[in-house]
């Protein structure tokens, strides 16, 4: 017996890490896959190519991403911090806790790109919602 795959809803996780409309879950929301082409990293649609539905609901509707990114940035950080602490363990004594930062902020700066598309799709997933019927 084989399940229809089509009637499936996309998970609203998987459509977020995967940057697609949070309205039909189908259609891209950058106009590049590569989140590294840095010249095209930020480049969107106006509207989604599947449903059609518009990316920037109002002007300057992005900057609020700032405060997303920010908390991703952080909770990385948390991450990493933790991890060093049961790996390497954190001191006063010596430089490990120096070290973290180092590797830490090198870390931040090479997902930067990463981290930016990924707020871009949380912060409009907050604002749009998922329609089975379209598209």
């Amino acid at each position: 017996m084989s399940t229809d795959h089509s009637t499936e809803q996309p998970g609203l996780l998987h459509s977020v890490l995967t940057n697609k409309c949070p309205h039909c879950r189908q259609g891209d929301l950058f106009l590049y896959p590569n989140a590294y082409d840095l010249k095209n990293t930020m480049k969107m649609p106006e509207a989604c190519p599947v449903c059609g539905q518009k990316y920037e609901l109002q002007t300057g509707f992005y900057f609020g991403t700032g405060f997303v990114s920010y908390g991703l940035s952080v909770f990385l950080s948390g991450v990493t911090f933790v991890a060093w602490w049961f790996t390497i363990g954190v001191s006063i004594r010596d430089n490990r806790l120096f070290w973290w930062l180092g590797i830490n902020a090198a870390l931040l700066i090479l997902l930067q790109p990463l981290l930016q598309r990924l707020a871009r799709s949380i912060w409009i997933s907050f604002f749009i919602r998922y329609e089975p019927r379209v598209g």
